[in-house]
C-alpha cells in the first residue's frame, strides 16, 4: 500500500486549495482515509476523514470550510479547503487503513506530507 499527497502551496487568507491523496494497493473502497495536519511546534491533528461507507468526519476548526471526498475509481481522496486562514498553515498528511479510525492518528499507512501556507 502506498499513499501520496499533492496539491499544497501558498495562498492568502480567504483563498482556496485542493489537496489530493492517491492510495494504491487496496481493493475498491476497502479502506478509510483521513487528512491530518501539523503546524510548527504543534501536535498533529485530524482534519477530515472518510470511511469505507463514505461517512465523513471533520474537526470543528474546519467544519463548513473543508470538504473531503473520494473517487474510488481512481483511488484518490480530495480535501477541498475554502476560506483558508493563517492558522490552517502546516504540513498536511494523508493516511489510510482498512479500519476506520476517523480522526485518530492510528492509521497504518501515511504519505510524506504536503505543505500548506496561508498568509494574512
Amino acid at each position: 500500500v502506498s499513499v501520496a499527497e499533492s496539491g499544497g502551496g501558498s495562498v492568502q487568507a480567504g483563498g482556496t486549495l485542493r489537496l489530493s491523496c492517491r492510495v494504491s494497493g487496496y481493493p475498491y473502497r476497502a479502506y478509510g482515509v483521513a487528512w491530518f495536519r501539523q503546524g510548527t511546534g504543534k501536535q498533529r491533528e485530524g482534519v477530515a476523514s472518510v470511511d469505507s461507507d463514505e461517512d465523513k468526519y471533520y474537526a470543528t476548526s474546519v467544519e463548513g470550510r473543508f470538504t473531503i471526498s473520494r473517487d474510488d475509481v481512481d483511488h484518490i481522496v480530495y480535501l477541498q479547503m475554502n476560506s483558508l486562514k493563517p492558522e490552517d498553515t502546516g504540513t498536511y498528511y494523508c493516511a489510510a487503513d482498512v479500519f476506520d479510525y476517523r480522526l485518530e492518528p492510528k492509521y497504518e499507512f501515511w504519505g510524506q506530507g504536503t505543505q500548506v501556507t496561508v498568509s494574512s
